[in-house]
């Protein structure tokens, strides 16, 4: 049943998973994503497309960990992998990156069990008659009916329309910065692994309290007319490699969300240093690219590495 349901509302495997990576693009940088220092200026004489996003490294006698944050969907023509991102990229041994993708009939399946309800109030149902009708209105600019996501949860229902502006923007995961790495990779013969599953990544959103979630999805309608400069600003600061700029998006955007902040940054973050921890203690390079909300704040994977008597350094190229 509730793969008919899924199959109806045509929520297919890339709408689902890149639609879920920029809802975590959103909430974890710009949203989301301070004081990590001061970063460096743009060379002026550089071309207007060229970037040049942040990079770190923990290092020890025998091993060597880099750490880069990405932005999971770009437009076609930046020109960020190349200099110091591609240098340390070549050097490592393999490539971690948050989550690596399961198959089509995988992901079908989890965004089934996951993200829809065959009984119970429609979607519509659970929101405010104003907020219901902007929600309707909404789905066609999609390309699906006013009704195809009527059994949806709320967070699924939140993700896919997160990303639908951006598409039209011509922001596309294709072109964002796993999808380059991976085949980077790929040509390069260097192992791909992931930190996290499908599964897990679909849960953060689906374990939500219902309540949060409808926060979620109200939040993200009512953001869709100003999402294309939001999206513009976050990568503007991610090419110029201003963390700080990023981190002080996510406070503006965050603040009133703990549940989000603790669910999609916090705790993911601590258990994301504990395994590069434990990496660290085996010799080798690794390239380690997750989204660059994990990598700014209080709470990000540098602090909680510096919990553990690891440094970060930023790396200056």
């Amino acid at each position: 049943m509730r793969r008919a349901l899924a199959r109806d509302a045509h929520v297919d495997k890339d709408a689902v998973i890149a639609s879920c990576r920029a809802m975590l693009r959103k909430l974890l940088i710009g949203a989301a994503l301070l004081a990590l220092g001061a970063c460096e200026a743009r060379k002026p004489e550089k071309p207007a497309n060229h970037a040049d996003p942040a990079l770190w490294v923990v290092r020890d006698a025998d091993t060597t960990i880099y750490l880069f944050g990405t932005v999971h969907m770009l437009k076609p023509g930046l020109s960020w992998f190349d200099e110091g991102v591609k240098s340390a990229f070549d050097r490592s041994n393999e490539l971690v990156l948050e989550l690596v993708m399961p198959g089509q009939s995988e992901m079908q399946a989890l965004v089934s069990e996951l993200g829809m309800s065959p009984t119970g109030p429609s979607l519509p149902d659970q929101l405010p008659p104003a907020e219901a009708a902007k929600f309707r209105a909404a789905l066609p600019e999609m390309g699906l009916a006013s009704d195809a996501l009527d059994r949806a949860e709320p967070w699924l229902a939140a993700t896919m329309l997160s990303a639908a502006p951006l598409r039209q923007l011509g922001y596309d995961e294709k072109d964002g910065a796993e999808a380059v790495l991976t085949a980077a990779a790929k040509s390069a013969g260097k192992p791909v692994v992931g930190l996290e599953t499908a599964r897990e990544q679909l849960g953060y959103f689906d374990r939500l309290p219902l309540a949060a979630q409808r926060a979620l999805l109200i939040d993200t309608i009512d953001d869709l007319p100003k999402a294309g400069k939001t999206i513009d600003r976050m990568v503007a600061l991610w090419s110029a490699g201003d963390a700080d700029g990023l981190a002080r998006m996510m406070n503006e955007d965050l603040s009133g969300s703990p549940e989000l902040v603790d669910a999609l940054l916090a705790k993911r973050n601590a258990r994301w240093a504990g395994w590069l921890a434990e990496r660290m203690k085996q010799p080798g390079t690794v390239f380690v690219a997750v989204g660059a909300g994990h990598l700014a704040g209080p709470a990000g994977v540098q602090a909680e590495l510096a919990k553990r008597g690891i440094k970060a350094e930023r790396v200056n190229y």
